[in-house]
């Protein structure tokens, strides 16, 4: 064997070995060596975001490294979603993603990557209802009132959502269809401006989040109705939900949960996994989700493997039946 033909395979071999200690389980053992980017696609500060944050800082505690937060909004989530998307499947950058995830399929053309192809589920962590809610001008007080009136006057009210695709809409969309009643939709861009002519009476009915309603539903501004998620909610139990109020079966709510690059190895997966879990069991966690509205929820990865795919097909079928479209 020639000196050149020596080298190379002795080369070949130290890499062979090298790929033998750095096995998954060698990797996932070091994890994390370095701080943890966490990419949330939505704007700092809004009902979203908080319960990312507080979680990223119960992981960096946990973890003796910074999750280090970075926001990415735009396009109803999809640009920080593509940065995660094509980021290096080695558990240092991770998506906190949510309900915008699995509804994007349905109202993008295109999207820069496959929601189920390119990202492997890490768990869930949170769920966060929205609210029927009404003027106190208007003349109903239960879910079944205002589906009465409603019916008795198709096509007179309107109501109100933050914008063409998001939650608002496509939660009011499920209600008006389920309800079997025709009330009109108006966008308005953004959760802000909605409020505000939900609380001046310029229109009548809104399905904002729980988080935002309801200090104004207490003060006699606001009436909730009922909420959006099949269960009561913790930070309302008095508070009935739709499917209570007389739509048997309807729920939908804004879920939270981690996802990362397909290809990241499982021992990593199930440590985040491990992490994750561990942090929602912190009374400070708790009682920070609750004062955004959101309800602690552990959840596996098989868990939210199975949740994104249900979701994902509910909200295809309420899009197109509801014909809405974003570009």
């Amino acid at each position: 064997m020639t000196p050149a033909k020596f080298k190379t395979s002795v080369c070949f071999f130290a890499a062979a070995i090298t790929a033998v200690l750095l096995t998954p389980p060698t990797i996932a053992q070091n994890y994390p060596a370095r701080p943890i980017r966490m990419v949330i696609p939505f704007s700092p500060g809004g009902a979203t975001d908080v319960p990312g944050r507080v979680l990223a800082q119960k992981l960096s505690e946990q973890f003796g490294q910074q999750v280090v937060v970075d926001n990415r909004p735009g396009a109803g989530s999809v640009v920080g979603t593509e940065v995660v998307a094509h980021a290096a499947p080695d558990g240092y950058t991770i998506l906190m993603t949510g309900t915008p995830f699995a509804v994007s399929p349905a109202i993008y053309r295109k999207l820069p990557y496959h929601p189920l192809k390119d990202f492997v589920p890490v768990g869930q962590f949170g769920s966060a209802p929205n609210t029927l809610v009404v003027h106190p001008s208007l003349n109903a007080r239960t879910t079944q009132e205002l589906i009465t009136l409603a019916k008795s006057q198709p096509g007179k009210l309107d109501w109100a959502s933050s914008g063409t695709g998001g939650a608002q809409h496509l939660f009011g969309a499920l209600f008006m269809s389920m309800a079997g009643i025709n009330v009109t939709h108006i966008p308005y861009k953004g959760s802000g401006p909605a409020s505000a002519d939900l609380l001046g009476g310029q229109v009548k009915i809104g399905f904002p989040g729980i988080a935002i309603v309801l200090p104004h539903h207490k003060a006699g501004r606001l009436r909730i109705l009922g909420v959006t998620s099949a269960k009561r909610s913790a930070q309302a139990p008095d508070i009935p939900s739709i499917a209570e109020g007389g739509v048997a079966g309807y729920s939908a709510t804004i879920w939270f949960g981690i996802v990362a690059p397909r290809g990241t190895p499982e021992p990593i997966i199930t440590q985040l996994h491990a992490a994750i879990a561990r942090a929602l069991l912190s009374p400070e966690l708790r009682q920070s989700f609750a004062g955004a509205g959101t309800d602690v929820v552990s959840g596996t990865s098989a868990e939210l493997g199975a949740l994104v795919k249900q979701e994902i097909e509910t909200w295809a079928r309420v899009v197109r039946e509801a014909g809405i479209t974003v570009n």
